[in-house]
């Protein structure tokens, strides 16, 4: 997967501040994201305005780290001098794909935004105590990976309410579930080696012993003292309650 682009725009209200971005761009990137920022992508002698707009047009979303003077020279429209221009207008917006905008909170006990993103859902990262909250958040976004599935629309109206939470986008347990599945599909024996699924999956070996360790324990799969599993009742339900074999 090609990496999404990020080009990040903020004000340099304080030297803190500015550190406080470049720490937040590192980290972007260490975690699969490919930020864009003036710090180590803007050098004396570049030209400033053509550098924005070729990131802008070149970037898959724009971070707006909004702080107060951020907010106040956005809705200035002020360019100022100097890396005050890094400031990202309405005006500067406008050929820009309203849903590649998405502000990131930075003020102490305010939510304030530019007036022209005042109905954008914006990430707060006001508290650093919270950052790995939101910094989830935002690269679920970013990646386009939800935490839950999109339910299918069901055919029984009856379906109760408690336990009935949506299955998580990344779910080690359903992939192992799948991929024993997979394994018995191709297999007349009603107890099959580790070896005979394994290679059905493109899940880390030791992720996939973990998982099927924690379907053993909610008793979903057996392992008899040849190492080999089977599926119970309830890991049978478990596959026909979300989709896997058809009942």
């Amino acid at each position: 997967m090609t990496p999404p682009r990020v080009f990040i725009s903020y004000s340099h209200d304080s030297a803190e501040h500015k550190s406080w971005v470049l720490d937040f761009a590192t980290t972007l990137r260490n975690r699969g994201i490919d930020a864009v920022l003036d710090q180590w992508d803007l050098r004396p002698g570049d030209d400033l305005p053509h550098f924005m707009e070729t990131e802008l047009a070149r970037c898959d979303y724009v971070l707006m780290v909004c702080t107060e003077p951020y907010v106040a020279k956005a809705n200035a429209g002020s360019g100022g001098v100097g890396y005050e221009k890094m400031i990202v207008t309405a005006a500067l917006l406008q050929g820009i794909d309203d849903n590649k905008i998405i502000p990131i909170l930075r003020q102490q006990g305010t939510s304030i935004v530019p007036t022209f993103l005042r109905t954008k859902v914006y990430v707060d990262f006001s508290s650093d105590s919270e950052v790995e909250y939101a910094l989830d958040e935002l690269l679920r976004t970013l990646l386009k990976a939800p935490l839950f599935e999109k339910p299918e629309i069901g055919n029984s109206p009856f379906t109760p309410l408690t336990g009935s939470r949506p299955d998580r986008t990344a779910d080690g347990l359903k992939e192992a579930m799948k991929t024993i599945a997979a394994g018995f599909q191709q297999s007349a024996s009603e107890a099959i080696y580790l070896r005979d699924f394994s290679h059905l999956t493109g899940m880390h070996r030791l992720s996939l012993d973990k998982y099927m360790r924690q379907a053993i324990v909610e008793g979903l799969l057996t392992r008899d003292p040849l190492q080999r599993y089977s599926v119970t009742d309830k890991g049978y339900d478990y596959l026909i309650g979300h989709g896997i074999v058809e009942a």
